[in-house]
C-alpha cells in the first residue's frame, strides 16, 4: 500500500466514525513522524500530545525532535507531562510491587508510562471527538515490543504493516528531517535506552526474517521465540465460547 493509498484509507477511517480529528502521541520518532505526515496528509485537524515522563531525554532530545517535525509538517503539538501521575501510581503501588522481585517491579513500573499515555490520548480523543492514531510498527508488533493497553491501544494504525526498514524508506520518500532518520528506535522509557539493545537483536535481522524468512540460526530462533511468547498481546481478549470470533454477539 502506497502513500497515497494509506492516505485515502486514513480519510475513510474517519468518515465511517464520524470523527472530527486526529490525535497520536509524538515522542520525536520514527513511526509516531511518519504517521503524524501521513495523518496531517489525510486531516488537517490532526494534533500530537507530548507526554515526557521522567526521563530527561523525553524532555530534551525527543522533544525537540517531535517538534522538528510538527513544525516542517504544519502539526499542532500539545506538550502534557504526565510524571505526576506516574509518582501518583507508584506512590499508590509500592506497597504492594515491593513484595515482588526487583525484576518484576522495575517491569511493571516501565509500562506505566505507556499506559498513561494511553490514557491521555484517549481522553484527549473522547473531549474532541477525534480518533487516536497508533504508532507501532511491523517488526515490533512480531516481537511483542509494546505495551498490552498502552501504545498497543488505538483505534487505527496506518504502519502496521511496515518493517522498520519500510518505516524508514517512506520517512526519506516524504523529506522527514534527516534527524529523525539517523536517530537510534527507543521507546525513551529511562536514560540510555534503545530497543535493539533491550531486545538484544537488530531491527535489520527482524526485517530480513520477516520479509524472506532468513537469517542467521541464532537471530532467527530469537525471533521465533519473541513471537510466539507475544503472541497474546496480538490479538483480542479471550472470552468464554466466544474465543475463536470476539465479533459475534
Amino acid at each position: 500500500m502506497d502513500i497515497k493509498e494509506r492516505v485515502e484509507w486514513i480519510k475513510s477511517v474517519l468518515k465511517e466514525a464520524h470523527a472530527d480529528g486526529i490525535v497520536y502521541g509524538n515522542s520525536g520518532g520514527k513511526d509516531c513522524s511518519l504517521v503524524s505526515i501521513l495523518c496531517k496528509m489525510a486531516c488537517d485537524n490532526t494534533v500530537g500530545i507530548i507526554m515526557p515522563c521522567e526521563s530527561s531525554r523525553n524532555y530534551g532530545q525527543d522533544m525537540s525532535d517531535a517538534m522538528a517535525v510538527s513544525d516542517k509538517f504544519g502539526i499542532k503539538n500539545i506538550v502534557i507531562d504526565v510524571t505526576k501521575g506516574k509518582q501518583a501510581m507508584c506512590e499508590v503501588l509500592n506497597s504492594e510491587l515491593d513484595k515482588v522481585s526487583e525484576e518484576r517491579r522495575k517491569k511493571a513500573l516501565i509500562n506505566i508510562n505507556p499506559r498513561l499515555r494511553m490514557i491521555t490520548l484517549y481522553a484527549y480523543a473522547a473531549a474532541n471527538n477525534m480518533l487516536v492514531a497508533g504508532t507501532g510498527n511491523r517488526s515490533e508488533a512480531a516481537m511483542g515490543y509494546f505495551t498490552k493497553w498502552g501504545d498497543g491501544a488505538y483505534d487505527f494504525n496506518p504502519i502496521s504493516d511496515l518493517t522498520v526498514t519500510e518505516v524508514y524508506e517512506m520517512l526519506a520518500e516524504l523529506g522527514c528531517p534527516e534527524q529523525i532518520i539517523k536517530k537510534a528506535p527507543s521507546a525513551g522509557l529511562y536514560e540510555g535506552q534503545t530497543d535493539e539493545a533491550e531486545m538484544g537483536i537488530s531491527y535489520a535481522a527482524i526485517d530480513k526474517y520477516l520479509l524472506s524468512k532468513e537469517g542467521q540460526k541464532e537471530d532467527v530462533d530469537k525471533i521465533e521465540r519473541a513471537i510466539a511468547a507475544s503472541a497474546h498481546k496480538r490479538r483480542m481478549p479471550l472470552t468464554f465460547k466466544n474465543s475463536e470470533n470476539n465479533d459475534k454477539l
